[in-house]
């Protein structure tokens, strides 16, 4: 997470070592896309982080996110980027995870931003850290996931690339005989808009000699729409590889995240999630605060949504069966009714159901296509869905959930046709901000387009001007064509359909001369 600590306002030689033969995994390890316990239970991190490395002595924060149902914690630690934290700390920390029964995921925080982020660390440095501290972890497989650094790489292009350096800390630290399941960061801050973590996911994962990897995504502003969410999971859950969302929150600086559907999604798909972060934010993040002061009885709008709200940890976190939690409902729900569809438009429909019955208690429902793909999810028997593509036929199923995560059978599919797309009553906006920028480049993240008129609108074209001397580096969520200096931004197949005020976004990185301060300018919308 970039710019949270109070005092810390900027806050925010690829050497392969040689490998060790590969073990079987020990304590929490990786089984397909799963997480799982030794004992080959499942296991679904909910949770937050927790900021120790600058407050080491708020060490009640432990019991008190446990108090909230939390069975995972995610403890900021540092190598020296800032005052080191020692292996008796972090043995401590260890201990106080256990004594409060938590699955410890303990991160480094020294690598964020690293290429853009003025005195990061290198993943190396980080693998020589956990290296320096291994006294305090090796025999604790069971409690401690190993997250290597945080947020490595910013959004600018380094050697080697996150692929590269992620391989040989993985390497290196099992070549030095770690038998943990390993957590690796996405790089551009976390949010791989450039799908440097996606794409390269599966090499990676290969690579590990305990094949024990688990990749983190953190989800801020790049992930405002449920179609991006739900693509970014799809592609692991396509891949058949582990995947969490490490870092999330209601709000940020660089954009809204969807947190309802990231923490809906995360929920019936079975992927665990880490909300950002317990306490102590600053530099104009304070809102991400999920307590007030570290203290437990004052939760902020973000804590009540995250530990109490809907799909939120209280009701969906399970103890680890280390510490004897365990499924105590295995019963799943009731098959749901065939969906029904009406008001069908262009881009959406309404879907409703025969609801479904539990032993405890249905706790939401769960639409797919008939190819899997989620559409969205329910806490009633019916859904309103959008975002469709205009004169397509789509088949629907759904599946009820409880609170212990058992999820029931699929209901009979039904199938509908969205009405062709139009396109007339009005026009659309688009304005641009600067999320980021450096001496020869800058990201502007999010382009919000938003649909100015009284019809929905199938596709929308933005144009702007870079400034002289500028070149277009890299987009997304958008295809997007160059000439001269005029950019031309198209929808894709997911974020074209704006129903009347409704609105998307997509972002761009360039680079400039040294010394230019320039940004770009003029941007216009049409449908």
């Amino acid at each position: 997470m970039r710019s949270l600590i109070t005092a810390l306002a900027c806050l925010l030689a690829f050497f392969v070592a040689p490998v060790a033969p590969a073990n079987a995994a020990v304590g929490i390890h990786v089984s397909g896309a799963k997480i799982v316990e030794a004992n080959g239970q499942d296991f679904v991190m909910r949770g937050t982080s927790h900021a120790h490395t600058w407050y080491a002595s708020q060490t009640k924060a432990f019991a008190d996110i446990k108090s909230l149902k939390a069975n995972t914690v995610r403890v900021v630690l540092s190598g020296g980027r800032w005052t080191a934290n020692s292996v008796s700390d972090v043995a401590n920390v260890v201990s106080l995870c256990k004594q409060n029964k938590l699955i410890c995921v303990l991160e480094n925080h020294d690598t964020t931003g690293y290429g853009e982020q003025s005195g990061a660390y290198t993943l190396d440095q980080a693998a020589n850290y956990w290296i320096s501290v291994k006294s305090a972890l090796v025999g604790q497989e069971d409690y401690v996931i190993v997250n290597i650094g945080n947020e490595p790489i910013g959004n600018n292009a380094v050697t080697p690339g996150w692929a590269a350096a992620t391989t040989a800390a993985i390497q290196k630290l099992r070549s030095n005989g770690f038998q943990h399941a390993l957590m690796v960061d996405a790089p551009n801050w976390g949010q791989d808009w450039q799908f440097g973590m996606r794409d390269n996911a599966r090499a990676v994962f290969d690579s590990d000699p305990a094949k024990n990897t688990i990749f983190s995504i953190h989800m801020y502003g790049v992930f405002d729409t449920a179609a991006e969410i739900n693509a970014y999971m799809d592609a692991f859950k396509t891949a058949e590889l582990p995947l969490i969302v490490g870092e999330f929150g209601f709000n940020h600086s660089d954009g809204n995240p969807d947190e309802d559907t990231i923490m809906a999604q995360a929920v019936s798909r079975g992927l665990g999630y880490l909300g950002w972060s317990w306490s102590g934010n600053g530099g104009g993040v304070e809102y991400l605060d999920q307590v007030t002061n570290f203290d437990v009885t004052q939760l902020t709008d973000w804590g009540r949504r995250l530990f109490n709200g809907a799909n939120g940890i209280a009701a969906t976190s399970r103890q680890a069966s280390i510490y004897g939690g365990g499924t105590t409902d295995p019963t799943p729900p009731s098959t749901p009714g065939t969906p029904s569809a009406s008001g069908i438009t262009s881009s959406g429909a309404n879907l409703s159901w025969t609801a479904s019955t539990d032993n405890v208690g249905v706790t939401g429902y769960d639409v797919y296509t008939s190819t899997g793909t989620s559409l969205g999810s329910t806490a009633t028997n019916s859904i309103t869905l959008t975002g469709l593509s205009p004169a397509t036929t789509y088949q629907v199923y759904v599946k009820a959930r409880d609170a212990a995560g058992n999820q029931s059978a699929a209901s009979p599919t039904a199938s509908f046709t969205t009405l062709s797309g139009g396109g007339t009553g009005g026009g659309c906006t688009a304005t641009g901000t600067v999320q980021s920028q450096w001496g020869t480049g800058y990201v502007v993240q999010p382009v919000t387009v938003t649909n100015t008129g009284t019809s929905t609108k199938s596709s929308w074209t933005v144009t702007f001007t870079l400034p002289a001397g500028h070149t277009l580096t890299g987009s997304w969520n958008a295809a997007v064509t160059v000439s001269g200096q005029t950019v031309t931004a198209k929808n894709l197949s997911y974020n074209g359909t704006l129903a009347p005020n409704a609105s998307t976004s997509f972002g761009v990185q360039a680079s400039r001369p040294s010394g230019n301060t320039s940004v770009p300018s003029g941007y216009t919308c049409a449908n």
